[in-house]
């Protein structure tokens, strides 16, 4: 689950940027996640800079690795720092993706550049 403050964000919801200036508290947990497992969660704008012209698409807002099954996103190690959204133009989706990782990350270099990202 990912809350801003009080706000549960889910499919469709809007939020003001305002509201996402600090970064969301992010549980991982369900059925499929257990405290064995590790997982890295990223935070992505496909339509940046608009989603009209969406050519600066995916801008990562977060990288967060080693995130324990059942925890807190807080308890990970944080490759990119959290960056609030600030859209320029219009109304833009944002996306949360977690993956379960097969071990630890030892060494993960931070993207140098946050525009153009892609989580494939």
């Amino acid at each position: 689950t990912v809350h801003y403050g009080p706000k549960q964000v889910t499919n469709g919801c809007e939020i003001k940027p305002s509201a996402t200036v600090h970064r969301p508290n992010l549980q991982i947990a369900g059925r499929h996640f257990d405290d064995n497992k590790l997982f890295t969660l990223v935070m992505t704008d496909p339509d940046a800079p608009s989603p009209s012209e969406p050519n600066m698409r995916e801008w990562l807002h977060w990288i967060v690795t080693d995130i324990p099954g059942a925890a807190d996103a807080s308890q990970g190690r944080e490759i990119v720092p959290y960056m609030g959204p600030r859209p320029p133009i219009g109304i833009h989706r944002y996306v949360f993706v977690a993956f379960r990782q097969q071990d630890p990350m030892v060494m993960m270099m931070a993207p140098q550049v946050r525009h153009n990202f892609s989580t494939r």
